[in-house]
């Protein structure tokens, strides 16, 4: 049995500040978020001819957020080992450094190639801040109100994904293109002197020997499994060998790094976490939920802009509820788990998601927009009440030594999930869309017929440019069809995370204790101090 010693206390000049401490990480998690969801609205001015924009193809603007996305899932998991061995606060703060530096340039660039390259610099530098903002959370709030602050984390999540429209809606209104770039700089530059002063520096006392053929086997696997994902879903076919031959290469990686974790005495994960139920049933239902938000959030977008015609930032704006509900919640989901448990709270949650994706199977083109505000709000709720507790569960479930390492395995989970989400979800929209309008785009010549057919977007493109307003009409229709097949499944996914909750997850806490995986009883105050 654990004893109390097991979790060594928090020093009391760090106890003190630790609020403050969690308000600089939610400035770095704020900006790194943001980041995924603010070029959207930047896309079609980037794909302006200079001076107005870089000219960008399709191909090179898909390209210029898979390559922050590949990266940065890639290189997550490593990104946590590497800051439970040198220190958690300077792979923070090296992190950041590097992203504020990517994002300078990515502001700057004059062309889409360079546009490209310095994402993925962006995504290097965001691939050390995340995991590190969790893992030092861990390592400065006692067990008893870590439930606490990773709702807000997760909250900060939440509104970061929400915002990051809004906030490049009003740039994009005012300034140039690159000022959803810059406008990480100043923000970056107050993080790092916040950090610098106040964030204490922990790391794993015993790290044991190097596994940098584990660690490589890692990068490899995360790497080809994104890339193929992403490939797959712009090609709107997995079946395309540009996307199941690297997504075989990354699953014959991660099997080959699994299999020799198990063997290697010096392992860069420890294999056997995986035979907790709780950790492992967490991990899936982080994946699960990504997966349904970011479906859901792709197709949002569209139906909001493409088919209601609002504009960026009225998009934007509506994905406010959304966040809003977590912000609400997500702190105070602890006071839930604490009275019906970790089980029946996530499953809960899980479900109020279901019920939100299955709510887009009514949405119309001319449904009353309160009806959307409505639906991002209750899944909002749901997932409020479902990222606090399994976070709490993936990372109460492992030694405060190991913080680095679980909180890369939560956030690679959830890139993963998000990943895709995007792929799959954006691929049966696509093939639905197209088969909707087969009939319809049959009357153009076979030159326009294949543009047309690619999106709504495109579709209405072609409409103006052959003055065919007959177009339109249709193809709103037809990727409405569309929306409701991808919130079906989206909704029917859920359901089954809601059921691996309820089978898997734990009831009640066991009084006394913090939380799952939580084994300590003891006053905080009467352990030795250790960070």
């Amino acid at each position: 049995m654990t004893t109390a010693i097991a979790t060594p206390r928090v020093p009391e000049a760090i106890h003190r500040r630790r609020w403050a401490i969690l308000s600089t990480l939610v400035l770095a998690l704020l900006v790194v978020v943001l980041d995924t969801s603010i070029l959207n609205v930047a896309m079609k001015t980037i794909a302006t001819p200079a001076p107005t924009g870089l000219g960008a193809t399709q191909s090179d603007l898909e390209w210029s957020i898979n390559s922050y996305t590949l990266v940065f899932a890639g290189l997550l998991f490593t990104a946590g080992l590497l800051g439970d061995r040198l220190g958690r606060k300077w792979t923070l703060l090296g992190g950041m450094l590097v992203f504020g530096l990517g994002s300078l340039l990515s502001a700057f660039a004059d062309s889409p190639g360079q546009l490209i390259a310095f994402r993925a610099v962006m995504g290097l530098g965001g691939a050390f801040v995340m995991p590190a903002t969790l893992a030092i959370i861990m390592n400065v709030f006692e067990r008893h109100e870590q439930p606490k602050a990773i709702g807000i984390w997760a909250g900060a999540v939440g509104l970061a994904i929400a915002i990051g429209p809004i906030t490049g809606g009003l740039l994009i209104e005012h300034f140039w293109w690159g000022s959803v770039f810059l406008v990480n700089v100043p923000i970056v530059a107050l993080a790092l002197v916040a950090m610098g002063l106040l964030v204490p520096d922990s790391k794993d006392p015993n790290p044991g020997r190097l596994d940098p053929v584990g660690v490589l086997l890692s990068i490899v696997g995360l790497v080809a499994l994104i890339y193929g994902i992403i490939k797959g879903g712009e090609l709107a076919d997995f079946a395309d060998p540009g996307a199941w031959v690297p997504i075989l290469i990354g699953l014959v990686a991660l099997a080959a790094f699994v299999l020799f974790e198990k063997r290697t005495s010096h392992p860069a994960l420890d294999i056997t976490w995986f035979r907790n139920k709780v950790f492992s049933a967490s991990v899936v239902v982080i994946g699960v939920i990504f997966f349904a938000l970011m479906g859901v959030s792709f197709f949002g977008v569209f139906y909001t802009q493409s088919v209601r015609g609002y504009s960026a930032l009225q998009a934007g704006l509506l994905m406010l509820p959304l966040a809003g509900a977590q912000m609400i919640f997500a702190p105070r989901a602890r006071l839930v788990v604490d009275r019906f448990g970790v089980r029946a709270t996530c499953a809960a949650g899980m479900a109020l998601v279901a019920v939100g994706l299955f709510g887009y199977l009514g949405l119309d083109t001319d449904t009353p927009i309160w009806v959307l505000i409505v639906l991002g709000f209750v899944m909002g709720t749901g997932m409020a009440h479902v990222m606090p507790p399994v976070t709490v569960a993936i990372m109460g479930s492992l030694p405060r030594e190991k913080a680095g390492a679980g909180s890369a395995l939560n956030n690679t989970f959830r890139q993963v999930g998000g990943s895709l989400g995007v792929a799959i979800l954006g691929a049966v929209l696509s093939t639905v869309y197209r088969d909707g309008m087969a009939d319809r785009l049959a009357a153009l010549p076979p030159a326009l017929r294949d543009k047309a057919g690619e999106s709504l977007e495109a579709t209405v493109a072609v409409a103006g440019s052959t003055h065919n307003p007959g177009l339109v009409a249709p193809a709103q229709d037809s990727f409405v069809h569309a929306m409701h097949v991808v919130a079906g499944l989206s909704g029917g996914i859920t359901v089954a995370g809601a059921v691996i909750a309820l089978l898997l997850l734990p009831g009640r806490a066991p009084a006394g204790a913090a939380g799952p995986g939580a084994p300590d009883r003891a006053p905080a105050r009467q352990r030795p101090a250790q960070v």
